[in-house]
Formats: structure tokens, sequence, C-alpha cells
């Protein structure tokens, strides 16, 4: 009978989970945020308890796997309106290699060493530092790189501008100015908080409006 009743919880929370983790959203298991690594954690350790504990009541442990679920997808969708909320459940990416030089203060901020660095350069089939322009260590861990263009006037696209908020980061790299931004917003006659998405690109920068997006 208890091998049965072990059974039968098994295929029930496989079915569960598997309906749950599709509400939660599609994502590669590389992508997983901080958060998405703790609920899961969370919810493994939960099943692999009630699991073994046959003879308990179920819902002692579908109640707080469900609960988890909503809490997640409560946060995902704050983050997914909010930019400061964003950064505080996910991080915000870090470059760790600007125009061909590694940045050592944000590899020592993200305790990234170099071998972390070179280990995942070599993962893309990178032989050395020198072929990389810039490198983005993503909020999920992985490295985002971008090599070297034979074209010395082609640049990576800085994302400048995310739902109406400015990076500020973004535009000491570019060395601007918050002048400098307002005027070519003038240009555009569009203000800051319009702005989808704004990318600075080989000395230009380029605007999608929020009115633009279906």
């Amino acid at each position: 009978m208890k091998y049965l009743a072990v059974f039968y919880r098994s295929v029930f929370f496989y079915v569960l989970i598997t309906f749950l983790y599709r509400l939660m959203g599609k994502r590669e298991m590389g992508e997983l945020t901080i958060m998405d690594f703790i609920v899961s954690i969370f919810i493994a350790e939960m099943v692999a308890i009630s699991i073994e504990n046959y003879k308990s009541d179920i819902l002692l442990s579908i109640i707080p796997i469900v609960s988890l679920v909503v809490l997640q997808i409560g946060f995902s969708i704050v983050s997914l309106k909010s930019q400061k909320a964003r950064n505080v459940v996910d991080g915000e990416p870090s470059v760790i290699i600007s125009r061909g030089k590694i940045n050592f203060k944000e590899m020592l901020k993200q305790r990234y060493n170099l071998d972390d660095l070179l280990t995942q350069l070599r993962g893309q089939s990178i032989k050395s530092i020198e072929e990389v322009d810039y490198a983005i260590l993503e909020t999920s861990g992985k490295l985002s790189i971008f090599k070297k263009s034979d074209d010395k006037k082609s640049t990576y696209p800085l994302a400048l501008i995310l739902d109406g908020k400015l990076n500020e980061d973004v535009l000491v790299q570019i060395r601007k100015s918050k002048i400098w931004l307002r005027k070519e917003l003038e240009k555009e006659k569009i203000r800051l908080e319009d702005v989808f998405y704004g990318f600075y690109k080989n000395k230009k920068l380029y605007i999608i409006e929020k009115n633009k997006i279906k």
C-alpha cells in the first residue's frame, strides 16, 4: 500500500509542478534568476518531504508550493512594471570588459575572478581577452560577449534608457552628460518618461517610444 501511495504522490507532484512551472513562464535553466532558483529549491525540497512522508496530509505540501509560485508570479509582474523592483529582485547586468579593457573594479564587486572570465571566454571559443570588445555579466551569471569588429566605427549598442528610466552608468561610459541627453530628446520632441527603449550606438542615440509599442 505504501508503495502505491508513494507512486501516486510522485505522479501527482510531477503533473502539478509541470503545470505550475508553465504558469511561471518559460526560461532556460541557465537563465534562472536568483528568485527563480530559490523557489525551485524550496519546491524540490517540499516535494521530496511530502513523498517521503506519504502518510502526512498532502495539502501541507500543496499550500506552500502554490503560495511560492503565486508569490513568484507576483514579483515577476511587479518587476515587469518597475525598473527599481527589477533591479532588487533580479539584480543588474555588469560590464566586465568595456572597449577591450577589463573592469577589475566591477569584477571585484561581483566576486568574479579572472579564472571565471577566461573559462567563459573559452566556452564561447574566444582564445584571448584581446578579441573581446565588450563582455556583459548577465543577472543569470551568463557572460554575453561581443567580439571586436574589423569596422572600427562599429560599436556595441548600449542601453541608455529603459522604460523611461535613465541608466546613468551608461551615460558615464559614453562620456556624455544629462544636458546632452536632454537636448537629444528635445530634438526628437519626446520626454524621458515616454521612451520605452533608448540605446547609444555609433555616436548616435536611437529611441523607441512607448506609444509605438503595440
